[in-house]
């Protein structure tokens, strides 16, 4: 009798251990699958008065949207500091940040830097976005689980 119930219990434990594995691996298949719409984010920062870093940014932005489709990612191009440089109107890299925007990349200036630089919108390439602080932004952004590069 011993026997039978020592022989029920370890066929038990068995079967009690797959089930954990197989939660586990249906757990890891679940949580690897794309969620149906969801959107890949990335932000980029640049904070470097530096026209090669700026055409890194835009390079892999537009890298990023050949790869993953331009309707499946969701790209920002945050500058602050000397960054914001490239962003004046007559930069050598305004072309570029043009074709970005009509790509749907939104390029993102620091209000902070701005009002310190004394810049004005005027100063910027049209179509600049705008938020109070760039770092800010950056934590944000990050916080909602946003990919976060710097070339």
């Amino acid at each position: 009798m011993k026997q039978a119930v020592i022989a029920a219990l370890l066929a038990a434990g068995t079967i009690f251990t797959a089930i954990p594995d197989a939660v586990a691996q249906q757990a890891a298949t679940v949580k690897s699958a794309p969620q149906a719409n969801a959107k890949y984010k990335v932000i980029f920062q640049v904070s470097d008065n530096d026209p090669v870093k700026w055409n890194l940014a835009l390079n892999n932005a537009k890298n990023v949207q050949a790869d993953l489709g331009k309707e499946n990612v969701q790209i920002e191009i945050i500058a602050y500091g000397p960054g914001l440089n490239m962003l004046r109107a007559e930069s050598k890299v305004a072309d570029r940040v043009n074709g970005a925007l009509d790509d749907n990349v939104a390029v993102i200036a620091c209000d902070n830097t701005m009002h310190n630089m004394k810049l004005t919108n005027a100063d910027l390439i049209g179509g600049i976005g705008h938020v109070k602080a760039g770092v800010v932004q950056l934590m944000e952004r990050q916080r909602q689980g946003w990919n976060y590069i710097r070339p």
